[in-house]
């Protein structure tokens, strides 16, 4: 871990966030590819992955972002300490939250007729990967902006932690994209097909983690905003999305569980890395 946090720590944050979401996102090509592999995934394993990746998800949002926003808002906010974390959370929501309205997508094991977002006659196939394209920018989103905290010398935050959120976020990006290129395959896309978009629907991490790092550094006033505005997005996106499609059959229960077992991991990753 020490070699790679220094190698990353050479390279710069904007470098570092790439090759970290470049990383999550090869994950979720992984996870993507085990549709060549299976036949079928049960719905009972489906709902504990997606429950797995909400975990992570909570998680992250407060180990790896709230918490350190509030910290760095203690030195220049003394007495409203909470109000860039506030502010910043407030306006991820509200902007995952106007995607969602915006933006055609369906999410998965919905009905078509359910689908959400301006009204479009696209594939059902495309409006599943814009679901889940909208799920990954806050987390490729997060990476970004805690390695440009990192690099801004932020208490508390390291090329360690960021790390650490890397491969949580990589880690529950293996079974998502398992879990997107399945239902594809059901539906009868073929197996090429299906790998394809499943691994597509994360490629937006990149993008969005490049743009985070390279924010925070030219901006830094804006860091505490930043870090919690990708809790925002990510806390959304587990409510609106993550949790109800779990909710949908008889497998509540072990849901939860992945849940649990997601959020326990990503706060072990970040308490003993960062």
């Amino acid at each position: 871990m020490e070699s790679l946090e220094n190698y990353l720590r050479e390279l710069g944050p904007v470098y570092a966030a790439l090759i970290a979401t470049l990383f999550t996102w090869f994950l979720t090509l992984l996870g993507a590819s085990m549709v060549f592999f299976f036949r079928s995934m049960s719905r009972a394993w489906h709902d504990v992955m997606l429950g797995f990746t909400g975990g992570v998800m909570l998680a992250a949002s407060f180990w790896s972002l709230l918490a350190p926003s509030i910290s760095l808002a203690e030195k220049d906010y003394p007495g409203i300490s909470w109000l860039p974390a506030a502010v910043g959370f407030l306006a991820g929501a509200l902007f995952i939250f106007g995607l969602d309205k915006l933006a055609p997508h369906l999410h998965i094991n919905f009905k078509e007729n359910e689908t959400e977002g301006l009204k479009t006659n696209w594939h059902k196939t495309t409006l599943l990967i814009l679901a889940i394209t909208l799920h990954n920018i806050p987390e490729g989103l997060a990476v970004g902006v805690l390695f440009g905290a990192a690099h801004n010398g932020m208490d508390g935050v390291t090329y360690a932690s960021a790390i650490a959120l890397a491969i949580g976020i990589g880690l529950q990006n293996f079974p998502e994209g398992f879990a997107v290129a399945m239902p594809l395959r059901r539906q009868g896309v073929s197996r090429m097909k299906s790998f394809g978009y499943g691994q597509l629907s994360a490629v937006v991490e990149p993008v969005a983690g490049v743009i985070g790092a390279a924010a925070v550094i030219t901006v830094q006033p804006i860091l505490p905003y930043a870090l919690a505005f990708a809790a925002g997005a990510m806390i959304f996106v587990v409510v609106e999305e993550v949790i109800p499609e779990t909710q949908r059959d008889k497998n509540t229960d072990v849901a939860v569980l992945g849940l649990i077992g997601g959020f326990v991991l990503m706060m072990v990753l970040d308490v003993a890395f960062g």
